[in-house]
């Protein structure tokens, strides 16, 4: 995506990182919500030094810390795809903390591999942990409920994307999102189907990055 918002656009692109991913899922136990959010400060904070105008794009937890981090940088917009609103049957962080002490990791996926995914191909090419380590999940939780907490403060132009065939974050979080930025300068909501959770990859990529081109084009344009 950051390759074709380049050739576009001529944007300068840059894929954070975010702590705990990419590597080992025992980093991702050891890393908490407040790293996360680290790690998109360096990564502003680098763009920062090619540019006084910078966008947050982000998928899945990476749209709700978009959100979030936009009340404390300066951003000019946003643009999240896929992102959760909340945990589906909902537990406090304490209780899933409590109950990573007795189990460490939960499977990803509760059907065969790659199930969810449009284009097959794409998904044989994309890499990622094979188990969800469950202290992650107690600080997902907390991102989420500080992020919940920041839609009201959000007041940039916000572009949400969400695919109809998602079954790992259902698209109505979309709309709790959506409801919640009350005070945003303009928010669009763009469905997509076709493409599994991951819509940056699958099937419909084309349609998103055009959404995504679009949408920032507009907000240059005034």
């Amino acid at each position: 995506m950051g390759e074709y918002l380049n050739r576009e656009l001529g944007f300068t692109c840059l894929g954070v990182r975010l702590a705990g991913h990419a590597t080992r899922p025992k980093d991702m136990i050891r890393s908490r919500w407040t790293d996360w959010t680290a790690s998109v400060e360096d990564g502003y904070n680098l763009l920062r030094g090619a540019t006084d105008d910078v966008y947050l794009v982000g998928l899945s937890m990476g749209g709700a810390l978009s959100l979030l981090m936009s009340t404390r940088l300066a951003v000019k917009g946003i643009v999240t795809m896929s992102a959760p609103y909340q945990i589906p049957q909902e537990h406090p962080a304490w209780q899933i903390r409590l109950y990573s002490y007795f189990r460490t990791y939960l499977p990803k996926d509760k059907g065969k591999p790659g199930a969810g995914w449009f284009d097959m191909e794409a998904f044989k090419g994309h890499v990622s942990y094979p188990l969800n380590p469950i202290r992650s999940a107690a600080e997902l939780e907390v991102l989420l409920e500080k992020m919940r907490a920041a839609l009201p403060k959000v007041n940039v132009p916000v572009c949400m994307m969400h695919s109809k065939d998602d079954d790992y974050v259902l698209p109505e979080n979309m709309e709790n999102i959506y409801a919640g930025l009350v005070n945003a300068a303009d928010k669009t909501k763009h469905y997509v189907a076709g493409s599994g959770h991951v819509v940056t990859r699958d099937a419909a990529r084309g349609q998103v990055f055009e959404i995504a081109r679009d949408f920032i084009k507009r907000v240059e344009g005034r």
